[in-house]
């Protein structure tokens, strides 16, 4: 990549950071698409902070400054979820977004039960779907959320040697 970025765990000092990137991340998506009626993540600060605490959440660091992040958690049945994955959009054509999933999928799969990575993505977010189909996730349906937005779901396999390599 030509910069040095770090993958870590997000700690409650990060949160204003993230947040900041989620809001960028929502006005980025709706410049893109011309559609200012999709609301934006409303998420406080506190319960971002609590949710640092109890979840899984990585986040990429160009020296002080928080380029992307990403969430997971491992639900009952070995589900290992994956969302809000966020690049900076100055950061979007440099594989970030492909490491953070790499990573999380690494951490999740310490939990010892993850069988099938699951995720969300916006339908139009042509890029998205790009990424993950390179990282092995293959479309499983798509969720009418109202009007034209809806959401693809995803999916990806757990194989020996991706558990093996944690």
């Amino acid at each position: 990549m030509g910069m040095s970025v770090i993958i870590s765990v997000a700690d409650k000092e990060d949160a204003e950071q993230i947040l900041k990137l989620q809001y960028l991340g929502y006005q980025s998506e709706a410049e893109l698409y011309g559609d200012w009626g999709i609301e934006p993540l409303t998420q406080t600060l506190e319960s971002l902070r609590t949710e640092l605490a109890e979840r899984h959440v990585l986040v990429a660091r160009l020296g002080d400054e928080v380029v992307g992040t990403v969430r997971g958690r491992v639900d009952e049945g070995g589900v290992g979820r994956i969302g809000r994955l966020v690049v900076h959009p100055r950061m979007q054509r440099h594989g970030l977004g492909g490491r953070l999933l790499d990573a999380m999928e690494r951490r999740l799969l310490e939990d010892g039960s993850v069988q099938v990575f699951r995720l969300f993505t916006g339908h139009r977010s042509l890029g998205n779907l790009r990424l993950y189909a390179r990282q092995g996730y293959r479309q499983t349906g798509v969720e009418a959320v109202r009007g034209e937005l809806s959401f693809v779901a995803l999916e990806k396999q757990v194989h020996s040697e991706l558990a093996a390599s944690a």
